[in-house]
């Protein structure tokens, strides 16, 4: 349960006000047509954190459990001073040949965009931490798929009433008390 709520609701948290929300507010506002919009984030979303979980997979596999555990918390406590970092997005990052179609445009734009994100990196720790890629990356797309989704049918209605600093300050939160537990070892203790 600590693994399910970890995958989707940091990733969920994390991804509020992030570039690839902010993204998708900007793609419903100008195409005005969600399904293809939604449907290119859960397939950009489930390619690019498919990659991220067969990394943390690898890195897993390759890399000593007390050096994994250093190098993980370490990292969720850099994801949290990241996540208070705001995120913002340039018109040319939604610009694409029209051949492409919504869903193409949507598709290019949302693997590009997340590439290197800090809920790419989440997922790539967390896939490492768990040893479960597979169950990580189905999780962190839903997790995409609870901020993302909404921001297209409600776009900015959404964003004028959800106060982002304190979401932020809450998956800050969250990944700050990941990365200590990591590295006090107290992970194994708690089921993280």
């Amino acid at each position: 349960m600590e693994a399910l709520f970890m995958s989707v609701g940091v990733v969920a948290l994390a991804e509020f006000g992030d570039k690839t929300q902010l993204l998708a507010f900007v793609l419903a506002a100008r195409f005005k047509r969600p399904s293809p919009i939604v449907a290119g984030i859960c397939c950009a979303t489930l390619a690019n954190h498919a990659m991220a979980g067969a990394l943390g997979a690898w890195i897993a596999s390759e890399v000593s459990p007390v050096v994994l555990r250093w190098a993980l918390g370490v990292s969720f406590i850099g994801m949290a001073v990241w996540t208070m970092v705001p995120d913002s997005i340039g018109e040319q990052e939604t610009r694409a040949p029209g051949k492409f179609g919504i869903f193409g445009v949507t598709l290019v734009t949302f693997f590009l965009a997340e590439m290197g994100d800090k809920t790419q990196l989440a997922t790539v720790a967390l896939a490492a931490h768990y040893g479960a890629p597979l169950r990580v990356v189905i999780r962190t797309t839903l997790g995409m798929l609870l901020a993302d989704v909404p921001a297209v049918f409600v776009g900015d209605k959404l964003a004028s009433k959800v106060p982002m600093r304190l979401v932020h300050s809450i998956a800050a939160a969250v990944f700050l008390v990941l990365g200590v537990a990591t590295l006090l070892g107290g992970g194994d203790r708690l089921g993280f």
